[in-house]
């Protein structure tokens, strides 16, 4: 291949003599972490470190472990294409049965010795005289790498609301994500603020057990019948026996999945005919008309995230439990009061508010060339080049990225994706012997431009509802995919070296073995 052009300062040097340096590091360990890093081994590359806030592997099923947490995409398609388990449970798996799942992935693949665990990023920034990352922990522990990978995730901070007289709360009170299990319900007026997909798993199983559960809720959700189902041990054989079976199983349940997209993108009135659906969900489970017409949103399905549950109505019609529209003017000590002046007593309030999905990097932690905040990177919102790839920020690849999630599938599907495209940057940076790419700015606007254009025609912009998929300051949608995964995957097949600046890579800077590893590198992309 051609000599790739010179497009940043090749006055680099290899980082800093004595202090501890590897290839490539990876923030986080959860699917996105696990699955850069297995990818990575299995194409010969071993020079990489996971580094893991935690003392253990998981991410985000690892830390959100609420009673009745569990996931909302079929076991068989949320999983990795080159680790399946034949011995899912269920159809939708709990948290305890995806963490497991997780860290057997990290035993069977030999992950063990490249985890750092209790390695919390405190900050990154790119060395431009060193063309490499240096990294802070939280512990005041350094080392540098020249690739970044970015497993951190959208839903890893959780978000809080702004209610006067919150610090002022004398009872109980946690976020889902951080979860009492040593809290004794029994007895308890409990609040649960917020009807997202935490709160409509997590209130079943507390409302039988609390004195009084007060649901406050500023706009319902849609929710759908959860087609779940105990997985048979006949087929649990056959998944384990004849692994086909479980792949053909795999395969109905992504083209299914894809089909949504009908309604999300192409045609946003095709709509209407699931909300039927719904609506009769909750005609079946919710008897009282007043209480049913609360519970009945006013905008299109789809707009916000679209839930399944097959108990949380009925949990909303116990006599213990009251759902609560109007508005919170504050809380005291031991209540919460409501705009009219209402005072309900309370001894526990339980957010289930979500997370920053539109902002899920704190300030202060990743900065790029010229020490730019990758947060004032993003004063219009956030952005990046396939979802990948973010302009001013050399060698920072991101999995799970802007506009990478998903309204109707399996995010495992994008993350292996993502990780396929970035494998193939390495590889060609390898054989190009280049030594660090960036994304050209125009590339990126440009691509991001298109992918704006077609959300705006999507029900997430056009059903008539403000949702987390949004940018606050912007109203732009910075997280979902518009379209079909098949075209993300289609996009990020090929790594072109043509829409990147690039700086060559220096005799002084190739580290002992890589002469090997790029041999490597060209043989298996031939």
């Amino acid at each position: 291949m051609n000599a790739p052009r010179v497009d940043f300062p090749i006055d680099s040097v290899p980082a800093a003599a004595g202090s501890e340096h590897i290839d490539i590091a990876i923030v986080g360990s959860g699917f996105a972490g696990l699955a850069m890093a297995i990818r990575l081994k299995q194409s010969g590359q071993h020079d990489f470190a996971i580094l893991e806030k935690a003392d253990a592997v998981g991410g985000t099923w690892r830390d959100n472990h609420y009673p009745g947490c569990a996931c909302d995409v079929q076991s068989h398609l949320y999983s990795f294409s080159f680790a399946p388990n034949p011995g899912w449970s269920r159809m939708f798996s709990t948290q305890p049965e995806i963490r497991a799942y997780l860290e057997h992935c990290a035993d069977r693949f030999g992950l063990r010795p490249h985890l750092r665990l209790s390695h919390e990023l405190r900050r990154a920034a790119w060395d431009e005289a060193g063309a490499c990352w240096r990294l802070e922990m939280a512990d005041g522990r350094r080392l540098s790498a020249r690739v970044l990978v970015s497993g951190m995730g959208g839903l890893s901070r959780p978000a809080y609301p702004r209610i006067p007289g919150l610090d002022s709360f004398a009872g109980e009170a946690f976020h889902s994500q951080h979860w009492n299990h040593g809290y004794d319900f029994r007895g308890k007026r409990v609040a649960v603020i917020g009807t997202g997909a935490s709160a409509i798993q997590f209130v079943p199983q507390v409302a039988p057990r609390a004195g009084h559960l007060d649901l406050y809720q500023r706009t319902p959700p849609w929710i759908m019948p959860k087609p779940d189902r105990r997985v048979t041990a006949a087929e649990r054989w056959l998944f384990r026996h004849l692994p086909f079976t479980q792949k053909l199983v795999r395969t109905g349940i992504y083209w299914a999945l894809e089909s949504r997209v009908l309604g999300f993108v192409v045609h946003p009135g095709l709509m209407k005919l699931v909300e039927r659906v719904a609506r009769r969900h909750i005609q079946r489970q919710v008897p009282d008309a007043a209480l049913r017409a609360r519970l009945t949103p006013d905008y299109t399905i789809g707009c916000k995230r679209v839930l399944i549950s097959n108990d949380y109505y009925p949990a909303l019609t116990r006599a213990n439990v009251d759902v609560v529209s109007t508005g919170i003017a504050r809380v005291e000590p031991d209540a919460i009061v409501l705009a009219d002046g209402t005072r309900r007593e309370t001894d526990c309030i339980i957010f289930g508010t979500g997370f920053h999905a539109t902002d899920p990097i704190p300030r202060g932690v990743i900065l790029g060339r010229d020490g730019v905040d990758i947060l004032d990177a993003w004063r219009d919102g956030a952005q990046a080049y396939l979802g990948t790839t973010v302009a001013g920020f050399p060698n920072f690849f991101m999995v799970v990225g802007p506009n990478t999630g998903l309204g109707h599938s399996s995010m495992v599907f994008m993350i292996e994706s993502q990780v396929a495209y970035i494998l193939d940057a390495l590889q060609r940076m390898r054989a190009g012997h280049v030594h660090a790419v960036d994304v050209r700015a125009e590339v990126q606007r440009d691509f991001n431009d298109g992918l704006q254009a077609r959300l705006g025609h999507a029900v997430w912009s056009a059903g008539g509802c403000a949702s987390w998929y949004l940018d606050p300051r912007t109203g732009r949608n910075t997280t979902l995919w518009p379209g079909f995964t098949w075209q993300f995957r289609r996009a990020t097949a090929t790594f072109r070296l043509a829409d990147y600046h690039t700086l060559p890579q220096r005799r002084s800077a190739v580290r002992p073995g890589e002469e090997r590893h790029a041999g490597a590198a060209q043989v298996q992309g031939a």
